[in-house]
């Protein structure tokens, strides 16, 4: 065990600072190489395949996330498969499931648009088995995901193939929730090479021009899809929380709330139709 610590530290000990670096040691050892606790934290000598480890290793040490090297990340208490197909789900976003599961009444109709891997889909339907639930997403790759990890995680939800810019309403809906691409092309110098890098910039990016561009679309098509007191719910840059909510009043919708993320950032906002 010793000589595969050795190894991974070696590979990656200059890229990653030691809290990061621990952490990435147990989640290869216990997740990606199936190391079990007790020979992990015991130290005891186990065999491995070394072929394995190293093309990880090659990949990290090339700034690839570490969930798309493993295949895989939990959230809000379920697995779900992720590629460089689909957006690795976030804190943030759990936070918004969270509301959305404990406003909503039994028996309702939900759409997640830009569903992605399906996390906020498929956790709300396993939260709340009697919704229907549906995801959308313009990627056939994300859809792909998406669909593996409702078979995964024993979930019903309809996934299609929906362009929300250009969608007509087919069905009603009690809530409609949204993680779209908020962050600004502008602000992609903030951001880590491993997010600009692996992570597919049609999920992440909107033009700096048109910022709303994806929130005023699902509005739309929520004045027309929602059921009376239906509500909408979005994953949002906490740059733009003023205009969206203003926006959003603009548009007819009222009792709209804005909430902080776990990091005490503007993430969130629900309106009422």
């Amino acid at each position: 065990m010793k000589e595969i610590l050795q190894r991974i530290e070696g590979a990656l000990g200059g890229r990653y600072a030691a809290a990061e670096l621990e952490s990435i040691k147990k989640a290869l050892c216990l997740e990606y190489l199936g190391i079990s606790a007790v020979s992990f934290y015991t130290k005891e000598k186990v065999s491995i395949d070394t072929v394995k480890l190293d093309e990880a290793l090659a990949r990290l040490a090339k700034g690839e996330p570490l969930q798309y090297v493993i295949g895989s990340t939990p959230f809000c208490g379920l697995t779900f498969k992720v590629d460089s197909r689909v957006l690795i789900p976030r804190p943030e976003t759990a936070g918004l499931v969270e509301w959305v599961a404990q406003d909503a009444a039994p028996g309702g109709s939900l759409l997640d648009v830009g569903t992605g891997s399906g996390c906020i889909a498929i956790s709300l339907a396993h939260r709340h088995p009697g919704w229907m639930v549906h995801g959308w997403d313009i990627s056939d790759g994300a859809l792909e995901v998406a669909r593996g990890n409702n078979t995964l995680n024993g979930t019903e939800v309809e996934f299609r193939k929906v362009d929300i810019l250009n969608a007509e309403p087919d069905c009603r809906f009690n809530v409609i929730v949204s993680n779209p691409p908020y962050v600004l092309e502008s602000e992609k110098a903030q951001m880590e090479d491993t997010v600009l890098e692996h992570e597919p910039h049609t999920a992440l990016f909107v033009p700096d021009s048109d910022p709303l561009l994806f929130y005023r679309a699902i509005a739309e098509y929520g004045k027309k899809a929602l059921v009376s007191g239906g509500a909408l719910y979005f994953e949002i840059n906490p740059l733009e929380a003023s205009a969206l909510k203003a926006m959003l009043e603009q548009w007819g919708y009222h009792n709209v709330e804005l909430r902080s993320d776990i990091f005490g950032k503007l993430r969130m906002i629900k309106a009422i139709l």
